[in-house]
């Protein structure tokens, strides 16, 4: 393994900024079995490897580390970067990391780095994401301030990609699904004239992740714990081979009266799944 030169990923000092002086009644086999579950040795190899690149170079180097094999259907509906406009591109996460690096590097390239994420916040100790990142609290409640975190974003020079779910994709009835899509990617783009580009992405994790995550669902666990196991699902999806297609943009003017933002926002989810 390349030699380890700084430590940028560090799991202790993470669990100590989340829950300060309560760190010390953390067992320390947990915190090695945390290390070890995130990768903590091979993760700071690669962003040592990669220390000098940010923002879309810095994913592009992601999707090669990765080795992701992908193939890209409608990217003819990729609105042109010099229309003067700005856009929301919303995709479905079955993934929960290697989804996001890739359209974060297409979407990044197209228009030469002019977009950002609404990510996890713990995903801001990744250095050469920070520059296209707003961070989301997924760990408190972030439910009710999450218009508010999100304001600036929409009302900057820059295009948004983002998520809706909130959380990667689910098991649900035997089908890899997301959860019920949030609203605010349509009052939000509404509100700043954004047209809707909707993405659908390919793939899923292994069927430990789903069963772990139904698991704690049935048991009215609140913590995501899946979220613990995104990094080795990650890994475990190197190598393989990943299709994204790009639906047409849905005008802004499309989500009217006539329905709800919560209406509109499963109308658009839907469309993702046709694609």
């Amino acid at each position: 393994m390349t030699e380890i030169t700084e430590k940028t990923i560090d799991i202790r000092k993470i669990l100590e900024s989340k829950i300060g002086t309560k760190i010390k009644f953390v067992p320390r086999f947990f915190v090695s079995w945390l290390k070890h579950i995130v990768h903590q040795d091979e993760v700071n190899a690669f962003l040592w490897k990669s220390r000098n690149e940010v923002g879309t170079e810095w994913l592009e180097e992601c999707v090669r580390y990765l080795d992701m094999d992908i193939t890209i259907e409608g990217k003819e509906n990729l609105p042109d970067k010099n229309d003067g406009k700005l856009y929301t591109f919303v995709s479905n996460h079955p993934l929960g990391g290697a989804d996001g690096v890739a359209l974060g590097a297409i979407i990044g390239h197209h228009y030469d780095g002019r977009f950002r994420y609404l990510i996890n916040d713990l995903l801001m100790n990744l250095p050469g994401l920070k520059p296209v990142s707003i961070p989301i609290n997924k760990t408190g409640n972030h439910g009710r301030n999450f218009p508010a975190m999100v304001e600036a974003g929409f009302m900057s020079d820059n295009n948004i990609l983002m998520f809706p779910a909130g959380i990667c994709s689910r098991r649900i009835n035997g089908k890899i699904h997301d959860l019920t899509w949030k609203k605010t990617f349509i009052s939000k783009s509404v509100e700043t004239h954004r047209d809707v580009v909707p993405i659908h992405f390919s793939g899923h994790n292994s069927n430990f992740f789903y069963n772990l995550a139904n698991l704690c669902s049935a048991l009215h666990i609140k913590f995501n714990v899946a979220m613990l196991f995104l990094v080795d699902e990650m890994y475990k999806n190197t190598h393989k081979k990943f299709r994204i297609a790009i639906g047409k943009p849905i005008s802004w003017q499309t989500f009217d009266d006539s329905k709800t933002p919560v209406e509109w926002a499963k109308f658009v989810q839907n469309k993702v799944y046709e694609l």
